[in-house]
C-alpha cells in the first residue's frame, strides 16, 4: 500500500514537457533550401558588390569553413559542435576582398539574413501555445552554431513576446541532440523522459536521438522524399537552365509548396502533381496575367481577359478561383483564327505547312470544300495522305483564292458573333488581352487580321506562360505580346527544348471538350474527341490539385509571410524550374502515371500521338547518334519523358543537349577501328568488307552497316569476337533512302526483331551475349529493300576486352 501511494505521488508530480526543435520545424525558412541563408549573406554582407556573380563560390567557401571548424573541433575537444565565429575563422578572407578583422560582420550578416528569412511555422506555433496552455513545460532544443542568446533573438524576432521554460543551443553545450544534448535538458530540467515529447524534422538528431534518451519524438518532415527528390531536381534544372541566377532565394515559392502539399499528403498522385507542380506553375502564370492586365488598364481603357482554349481552360479555372468571373474563356484555335483572317490564300498554306500529314476528308473537314483538283492531288499519293507542306506548295495552283476569300468571310462573321457572345461589352472594348500557354501569337495575329477586316479597334495583348519571343517582330504596332517564361528568362535555345515537350503540358491544362471547328450563334460545333476517358479523367484529377493549390496560396502565404509572386523575374525563374523539371526529368512515378497519354491532333481525325515511345529513341541513337536523337521531330509528342524511360541519365543527357551543354566531342560518335564483316547473297556467294567501328560517350560501339540494292546481300555476318567478344546487344536497325546520305539522316528508323537474328556460337540470354568461339558470329537478315540503298546499324555496349 505504501509502495503503491508513492508511485502515485511521484506520477502526480511528473509535468509533461514539449521541446521543439527550431530550424526547419519551429521556424521555416524562405528560401529553396538552408543554404539560401548564405547567399542572401553573400548579399548583405556587401560582397555581392565587391566580387559580383560568385554567389555560388561564396556559398562553396561557407560551407567548407564550417566542415574545418566541426573537423578541428572533433579533433581537440571530441565533439563537432562549433560557434558562428569558430566557422568565419576558417573562411578565407582575402579571396573576397575582405581583412579577418571583418569576421563578426560576416557573422553578423549572416545572422540578419537568419532574421530576414525565418519565419514561424504556423502549425508549430499553435501546438505549442496549446501545450503551454494545458500547463506542459515547453522549450526549445537545436542543433545550431547560434548561440542561446542569438536564438533567443531570432525566436522573438519571429514571433514578439514568445516564452519558453527552457532553450538549448548545441554550440553552447557542446554536443549535439544525437549525442549528450538530450541527456543534458533531461537532467538540468528534471524531466522525467517518459512523460516528454520532442517535435523534429531530422531523423536521426530528432528522432532517433530523442527515442536514445526515451523521450517521445514526434517526427515533423519538411517533404516526403518523393516531393524532396523532385526539388533536388529541380534545383539542377535551376542552375543549368538558368545559369548565374542566385538559386536558393525564391521569396519563399518552395516553403509554399512544401506547407501547401502538407495537408493533402493522403490524395492520389495525379491531385498531388497538380498540387505541388502544375498549381505552383499555373498561379505563378496568373500573377504574371493579372499584372499584365494591370499595364493595359489606364484612363478611359475598357479592358477585358480572355482564356484561349483549349488549353487555357485550367489557367480559366484558376484565374475564376483567385478573380471571380472576371475573365472568358473562349472556345478558339489556331486553324479556326487563321482561316477567318485569310483575304489571301496565304493564310491556310502557311497553316497547311505546319501539319504533318493529311488526307482528303481532314482537309475537306477543315476547308468545307474539296475542289476537284485538290481531290485528284491527293489521290496520287499511297493511300492518299500526303505532307502538310506538299499540300500548301500546291494549292496555289490547285484552288482559286477567291473560294477561300469567301469561306474565310462566312467564318469570319460566325467568329465575330460568338466574341460578342462570350465576352461581356465586347464592342465597347478597347483592350482585348489573351492568356494562353503560348507561344508565338498565332491565333492573336489572325484575330488581329480578323479585327481588322471587321473595321474593329480593340488592341490586342498576348500574355503567354511561355513565348518564342523572336516571333512577335509582326505584332501590330499598338498591340503588345509577352511571356512569362520569356526569352530573357531562359535563351532561346532552352525555349526550343521546352516546346518541343510541351505537349504534355497541354494535355494537362485541356478542357475535356473536342476542339473548335465552326460556330452556330453563341454554340461551339467540334471536332469528335478521340481522347480517352481515361486520360481526361486523370487531366481533371491533376487540375483538381492544381485549383486546390491557387485556392490555398494566398492564405499559406500569408500564415508564412511569403511573397513568392513579389519579383516577377525570380517567379518566372523558378515556374521555368518546376516546370521544365517535369517535362525534362519526370521521376518513375511521373512516368507510370503519365506515360500512357496522348497527344490528339484534332484536324477533324481520330488521330492520337504517342506521348511516349522508348523503343523510338534507343533506335535513334541506335542509327543515328545520340544529339541526331536529342533533335528528332515529333512524334513522339513527349521526347525528354522518352528519353527518361530510357535511362534517368539519358534524360539528364537530353537535358544538357537542349541547354547547348552536351559536348560533341565528349558524348558524339569517333572511330576506334574497323572490323571485316560478311556479305552473303541469296545464291551463296560472299564478300568480305570493312566497316569503321565508333565508340560513343556511353561506351556503347556503333557500326553502320550500308547496302546497295542492286548488291543483292541476303544476309549480313557480325564477327562479334573480333571487336566485342562479350556484351549487350541494343539493337539493330535499318535506314532507306535515294543515297547513303539521305538513309543515314533519315529519322524513319525501323529495327529488326531480336528472334529474327541469328546468333551462331553465341550464348545469348536476353540482350546479353558471350562468343563461345573464334568463328562465332551474328547473322543479320537483309530485309528486301524498297529504295536504292540502306543502312544496318548496330549498337553494343561490349563487357571485358573489345575491338582487338
Amino acid at each position: 500500500m505504501t509502495i503503491a501511494t508513492t508511485g502515485l505521488e511521484r506520477r502526480a508530480q511528473i509535468v509533461s514537457a514539449w521541446s521543439f526543435d527550431v530550424f526547419d520545424t519551429f521556424l521555416l525558412r524562405a528560401c529553396t533550401t538552408p543554404d539560401g541563408v548564405f547567399e542572401r549573406t553573400y548579399e548583405l554582407s556587401g560582397i555581392s558588390r565587391t566580387c559580383p556573380n560568385v554567389s555560388a563560390n561564396f556559398i562553396q567557401h561557407r560551407i567548407q569553413a564550417e566542415a574545418r571548424a566541426r573537423k578541428t573541433a572533433k579533433d581537440k575537444r571530441g565533439a563537432s559542435e562549433v560557434h558562428i565565429d569558430e566557422i568565419y575563422s576558417y573562411f578565407p578572407f582575402r579571396l573576397f576582398g575582405l581583412a579577418r578583422r571583418d569576421l563578426n560582420d560576416l557573422a553578423e550578416s549572416e545572422f540578419s539574413a537568419e532574421l530576414e528569412l525565418c519565419r514561424a511555422n504556423p502549425d508549430m506555433l499553435r501546438q505549442y501555445l496549446d501545450m503551454k496552455r494545458a500547463g506542459h513545460r515547453v522549450g526549445f532544443i537545436s542543433d545550431t552554431y547560434w548561440d542561446s542568446d542569438r536564438l533567443a533573438r531570432l525566436l522573438r524576432a519571429c514571433r514578439p513576446g514568445l516564452t519558453w521554460d527552457f532553450l538549448y543551443a548545441s554550440c553552447d553545450h557542446g554536443s549535439g541532440k544525437g549525442e549528450a544534448l538530450f541527456a543534458k535538458y533531461l537532467s538540468e530540467q528534471d524531466i522525467d523522459a517518459s512523460a516528454s515529447f520532442h517535435v523534429g524534422d531530422n531523423d536521426k538528431a530528432d528522432i532517433r536521438g530523442a527515442k536514445r534518451h526515451g523521450i517521445r519524438p514526434r517526427y515533423y518532415p519538411q517533404a516526403t522524399p518523393q516531393l524532396a527528390s523532385k526539388f533536388q531536381r529541380e534545383t539542377a534544372v535551376f542552375e543549368l537552365l538558368c545559369a548565374g541566377a542566385p538559386s536558393r532565394l525564391d521569396h519563399g515559392a518552395r516553403t509554399l509548396r512544401r506547407m501547401a502539399a502538407a495537408g493533402n499528403a493522403e490524395r492520389s498522385p495525379a491531385f498531388h502533381l497538380g498540387m505541388t507542380v502544375i498549381g505552383p506553375v499555373m498561379t505563378a502564370f496568373d500573377a504574371f496575367i493579372a499584372r499584365g492586365c494591370e499595364e493595359v488598364a489606364g484612363p478611359g481603357r475598357k479592358v477585358a481577359l480572355a482564356f484561349l482554349g483549349r488549353d487555357g481552360f485550367l489557367p480559366h479555372r484558376i484565374w475564376q478561383e483567385l478573380h471571380g468571373t472576371t475573365s472568358a474563356y473562349l472556345d478558339i484555335n489556331r486553324r479556326v483564327s487563321l482561316i477567318a483572317s485569310a483575304d489571301t490564300m496565304q493564310p491556310l498554306v502557311d497553316l497547311l505547312a505546319k501539319i504533318l500529314k493529311i488526307d482528303a476528308p481532314t482537309f475537306r473537314d477543315m476547308i468545307k470544300i474539296l475542289p476537284p483538283e485538290v481531290a485528284a492531288f491527293f489521290a496520287t499519293s499511297p493511300d492518299g495522305i500526303v505532307t502538310g507542306p506538299e499540300i500548301a506548295e500546291a494549292l496555289p495552283d490547285l484552288m482559286d483564292a477567291s473560294q477561300i476569300v469567301e469561306l474565310a468571310a462566312a467564318l469570319r462573321a460566325r467568329l465575330l458573333a460568338y466574341l460578342r457572345h462570350t465576352i461581356p461589352g465586347f464592342d465597347e472594348c478597347t483592350d482585348l488581352v489573351l492568356a494562353d500557354l503560348g507561344y508565338s501569337g498565332s491565333v492573336q495575329k489572325a484575330l488581329r487580321r480578323v479585327f481588322d477586316l471587321a473595321g474593329l479597334k480593340i488592341r490586342l495583348h498576348g500574355a503567354y506562360l511561355i513565348s518564342l519571343d523572336d516571333a512577335f517582330d509582326d505584332v501590330a504596332d499598338d498591340d503588345t505580346a509577352a511571356g512569362f517564361i520569356s526569352d530573357f528568362v531562359v535563351t532561346p535555345h532552352i525555349k526550343r527544348m521546352l516546346i518541343r515537350n510541351i505537349a504534355l503540358l497541354e494535355q494537362i491544362c485541356c478542357s475535356a471538350d473536342g476542339s473548335v471547328r465552326d460556330y452556330d450563334g453563341d454554340q461551339v460545333l467540334r471536332e469528335i474527341n478521340p481522347r480517352p476517358a481515361s486520360q481526361i479523367a486523370l487531366a481533371a484529377e491533376i487540375q483538381a490539385g492544381a485549383v486546390a493549390f491557387a485556392d490555398s496560396a494566398e492564405d499559406v502565404a500569408l500564415d508564412f509571410c511569403l511573397s513568392p509572386y513579389e519579383a516577377p523575374e525570380i517567379a518566372a525563374r523558378w515556374c521555368t524550374a518546376t516546370l521544365a523539371r517535369l517535362l525534362l526529368l519526370p521521376d518513375e512515378d511521373e512516368l507510370a502515371l503519365l506515360g500512357e497519354l496522348k497527344h490528339d491532333v484534332n484536324l477533324g481525325t481520330h488521330a492520337l500521338a504517342p506521348m511516349l515511345d522508348v523503343d523510338f529513341v534507343r533506335n535513334q541513337i541506335t542509327a543515328r547518334g545520340l544529339s541526331a536523337a536529342c533533335a528528332s521531330a515529333a512524334p513522339p509528342m513527349w521526347l525528354a519523358g522518352s528519353f527518361a524511360r530510357l535511362s534517368p541519365s539519358h534524360a539528364y543527357l537530353y537535358t544538357l543537349f537542349g541547354a547547348n551543354r552536351l559536348p560533341a566531342n565528349v558524348f558524339e560518335e569517333s572511330p576506334c577501328g574497323a572490323v571485316q564483316i560478311g556479305l552473303f547473297r541469296a545464291n551463296g556467294e560472299a564478300a568480305l568488307e570493312s566497316v569503321s567501328v565508333h565508340r560513343t560517350g556511353l561506351g556503347e560501339l556503333h557500326l553502320r552497316i550500308p547496302l546497295l540494292r542492286t548488291m543483292g546481300i541476303a544476309t549480313i555476318a557480325l564477327p562479334l569476337p573480333k571487336f566485342a567478344p562479350e556484351g549487350l546487344l541494343h539493337g539493330v536497325t535499318i535506314q532507306s533512302g535515294d543515297d547513303v546520305r539521305d538513309a543515314t539522316e533519315s529519322q524513319d528508323v525501323t529495327s529488326i526483331a531480336a528472334e529474327s537474328l541469328v546468333h551462331a556460337g553465341v550464348q545469348r540470354n536476353g540482350a546479353h551475349y558471350r562468343s563461345e568461339n573464334e568463328d562465332a558470329c551474328l547473322l543479320i537478315p537483309v530485309a528486301p529493300m524498297t529504295q536504292d540503298f540502306a543502312v544496318y546499324s548496330v549498337a553494343i555496349t561490349p563487357l571485358g576486352s573489345s575491338l582487338k
